[in-house]
């Protein structure tokens, strides 16, 4: 068995314009001092990474790894959560979603789905000369509106959703398996893998591809009233990243799974800092040693009443705590007998 690797920290929702927030050289300082052993990169972030010159220059990739090296920190995983996003997007979101985008492309659908799919491939490309096995992204979603739909949804219109989701990403998982990089999916709400029957029904689409598989963050199964200890025994095996996230879903007489439109901090289900909520993260470290994850918990801090960096703080010893060292042998070695086919046999009562 292999013992999971961490702490570790998704950079996403600490970066920003004052220091030291501002470039990878300080936040990765910052986070270090924290007690974080790895680090989750945005793609997106200019501030903090390159992608174009990390997909076409090692020089680069080798100063991102010496600088993470000199403060004692590993690179995890690269995150395209965003352009994944743009991979596939339903026109009802089209406003929201240009903001992601490169701004020459905004406003025009097809040019800013291209321009993500070639975002993809950087990444693809970059997380090879990094040393990278997993990456962390999003899938897009063609079929959300239509989740819990009035009046009902036509006939077939899920699975030609999927069918043209299977239609973009394959190319990508087959660019992703030149570089020998897998994808970790999350599965979320808003994206069309939110659950296992979505994953499962994207995953014959591509034809069980090898390079589809799961970010799993039990917090957005908490969120839709999941069971996330079951969903890694039956998913385990293509489980290739982790977010360490808590939340809580506390329903009311007047609110449920839904949130009423109301504000997150007013939500019966609302994502909070570790320790803070109701995820069982005994068991989860426990099957995830279980089941031989060999990557890395990485925190992803999304809470609607804590301040971020106090978060972050409490979050890399309450990681560190759940870690299982995996032991290298039975508890009940000290009485075993070795081995004697012909003891064996007489137990059996066998002549």
């Amino acid at each position: 068995m292999k013992t999971i690797k961490g702490p570790a920290i998704f950079l996403a929702q600490f970066a920003g314009e004052a220091a030291p927030f501002n470039t990878l050289d300080s936040i990765t300082t910052w986070a270090a001092g924290l007690g974080y052993k790895g680090v989750q990169i945005p793609s997106w972030d200019a501030r903090l990474f390159d992608l174009a010159e990390a997909a076409d220059s090692q020089d680069y990739c080798d100063e991102v790894l010496g600088l993470l090296a000199g403060k004692g920190l590993t690179l995890t995983e690269l995150s395209t959560h965003l352009q994944g996003q743009l991979v596939a997007v339903h026109p009802a979101y089209d406003a929201q979603f240009d903001g992601f985008a490169a701004e020459h492309v905004r406003g025009n659908p097809a040019a800013r789905q291209q321009w993500a799919v070639e975002q993809m491939h950087l990444a693809a490309r970059a997380s090879r000369r990094l040393g990278l096995t997993t990456h962390a992204s999003f899938s897009g979603a063609l079929a959300w509106p239509y989740v819990y739909p009035w009046p009902q949804r036509p006939a077939g219109l899920v699975e030609d959703a999927f069918d043209e989701l299977a239609r973009r990403w394959k190319p990508i998982l087959d660019v992703f398996d030149e570089n020998g990089v897998d994808i970790g999916y999350e599965i979320h709400p808003g994206e069309d893998l939110h659950d296992g029957v979505t994953f499962e029904m994207f995953l014959e689409r591509v034809g069980n591809h090898p390079r589809a598989n799961i970010l799993y963050d039990p917090s957005h199964f908490v969120l839709q009233q999941l069971d996330y200890l079951a969903f890694l025994d039956i998913y385990h095996e293509r489980v290739k990243c982790f977010h360490v996230k808590d939340a809580e879903f506390r329903p009311n007489g007047r609110s449920g799974v839904y949130g009423g439109y109301q504000r997150w901090v007013d939500r019966p289900g609302r994502f909070r800092s570790l320790g803070d909520g109701q995820v069982d993260f005994a068991q989860i470290f426990s099957k995830m040693a279980q089941y031989d994850f060999a990557g890395w918990a990485v925190l992803e801090w999304e809470c609607a009443l804590k301040h971020p960096e106090q978060g972050a703080a409490e979050g890399a010893p309450f990681i560190a705590k759940h870690i299982i060292r995996v032991t290298d042998h039975a508890f009940d070695d000290f009485a075993a007998g070795g081995s004697d086919r012909a003891l064996n046999v007489r137990l059996m009562g066998l002549s």
